[in-house]
C-alpha cells in the first residue's frame, strides 16, 4: 500500500461514509438479530455479510436458507433481485477502469451506498481517486459486516425493535438524492431518473418496474449524454 496516497484517501473518504454508518448500523443490526431468531447459527449472518453483501437478497436468503435446496430457483431470484448491479457497473466502467488490483476489490463490494457516493463525490484534486473509491467501498462494507455481526451476538434479545429497519435506508437515500439536487449540473440526471421511474412504474407495476427503469434511465442518460457532460440542464 501506497501509505502516500492511501491515507489521505482514507481520511478523504471518511466523512462520506459516515451517514452510511448510520443507516447500516440499525439495518445491520436488525438482520442479524432477523437471522439468529430464524433459528440459524451464530457465525451465519457475518459469514453471509462478507461473502453476499447483497443488502435486501441477503433479507431474502434467510427464507432461501430455511427452504428445500433449489438452485435454479435461487439463481433467478439473486439475479431478479440485485440487477439493478448491471446498471451500477456500466455507468462505473469508466472510474473503475485501471485501478489495478483494486478493481477487482471494487467490483465485489459494490453495493446501493457505495455507487452513490463514488458516483456523486467530489474527490479533492491532491487525493487518488482510486484510493478513495477504494476506501468509500472498504469502510461501506466494514460497516456492514461490524453492524450485522453487532446484531447476531446480541441475537433474539432486541428482535422486537427490529420492525421497520428497512425504512432507514429509503431515508437515507432521499437525502442523498436531494443534497445532489442541490448542484445545478446533478439536476437533470435527477430528473430523468425520477420520469424514468415514474414511466416504469404506471406501466409495469410495482413488482416489476425496477429492471424497466433502469433500462429507460439508461436509454434517457444515452440520448442526453451531450447535455450532462457540458453541464447543459433544462431545469
Amino acid at each position: 500500500m501506497n501509505d502516500k496516497k492511501a491515507l489521505p484517501a482514507l481520511k478523504a473518504a471518511f466523512p462520506h461514509t459516515l451517514p452510511i454508518l448510520a443507516g447500516f448500523i440499525v439495518l445491520g443490526m436488525g438482520y442479524g438479530i432477523y437471522l439468529r431468531s430464524s433459528g440459524l447459527p451464530l457465525w451465519y449472518p457475518t459469514l453471509t455479510s462478507i461473502l453476499v453483501f447483497g443488502g435486501s437478497l441477503e433479507f431474502l436468503l434467510v427464507s432461501m436458507l430455511l427452504s428445500p435446496f433449489q438452485p435454479i430457483s435461487v439463481f433467478f431470484l439473486s439475479l431478479l433481485v440485485q440487477a439493478r448491479h448491471i446498471f451500477y457497473g456500466l455507468t462505473l466502467l469508466k472510474k473503475y477502469r485501471g485501478r489495478g488490483l483494486k478493481s477487482l476489490y471494487l467490483i465485489y463490494s459494490m453495493c446501493d451506498e457505495t455507487f452513490s457516493i463514488n458516483c456523486s463525490a467530489e474527490v479533492p484534486e491532491n487525493i487518488d481517486e482510486g484510493w478513495f473509491m477504494f476506501f468509500v467501498s472498504f469502510l461501506n462494507q466494514s460497516y456492514w459486516v461490524f453492524s450485522v455481526t453487532l446484531g447476531s451476538v446480541l441475537g433474539g434479545a432486541l428482535s422486537k425493535y427490529s420492525e421497520g429497519v428497512e425504512f432507514v435506508m429509503t431515508a437515507m437515500f432521499c437525502v442523498i438524492f436531494i443534497r445532489a439536487m442541490e448542484k445545478k449540473e446533478n439536476r437533470i440526471s435527477g430528473v430523468i431518473g425520477v420520469v424514468a421511474t415514474l414511466i416504469s412504474l404506471l406501466v409495469f407495476g410495482k413488482s416489476v418496474f425496477l429492471i424497466p427503469s433502469m433500462v429507460l434511465i439508461l436509454v434517457f442518460l444515452f440520448i442526453f449524454r451531450e447535455r450532462i457532460e457540458k453541464g447543459r440542464v433544462f431545469v
